[in-house]
């Protein structure tokens, strides 16, 4: 991923699609969590917990690796995901929190609508590699 500095994830519980790019090009990854399936979880009143399922701590773990080497990320997605994974980083990537530029809550976009929104963001930020004369 030479001269891709830039990334940014798009997450939910399901999926992290990842792009590395510059001004340029781009190149595209697509991760799942290893034990996904498809399951509703019901919160019942008066119990233990919300009714939600624990972090994949793997598939997090296998996202901030995937977006380690770019200088500046930018972190979507619809839902809470998005967030566990900006925590995940903090308790053990500390390294790459200050990577991160932005947070924000993106629907479900379609690939090109997610890489030309994060060449957007990134706009003022200088995607070109530097000229060799």
């Amino acid at each position: 991923m030479q001269n891709l500095t830039h990334a940014v994830v798009w997450i939910d519980h399901k999926e992290a699609r990842i792009f590395h790019f510059n001004a340029e090009t781009e190149e595209h990854l697509l991760l799942h969590p290893q034990n996904h399936r498809k399951m509703h979880l019901h919160h019942k009143a008066n119990s233990i917990g919300g009714g939600h399922s624990k972090e994949d701590h793997a598939y997090l773990q296998s996202v901030s690796e995937a977006i380690g080497d770019a200088k500046a990320v930018l972190v979507c997605g619809p839902a809470n995901e998005k967030t566990e994974l900006v925590k995940h980083i903090g308790a053990h990537v500390p390294a790459l929190k200050s990577k991160i530029k932005g947070v924000e809550p993106l629907n479900h976009p379609t690939d090109g609508e997610l890489l030309a929104h994060a060449r957007k963001f990134f706009a003022a930020d200088h995607m070109l590699p530097p000229r060799i004369s």
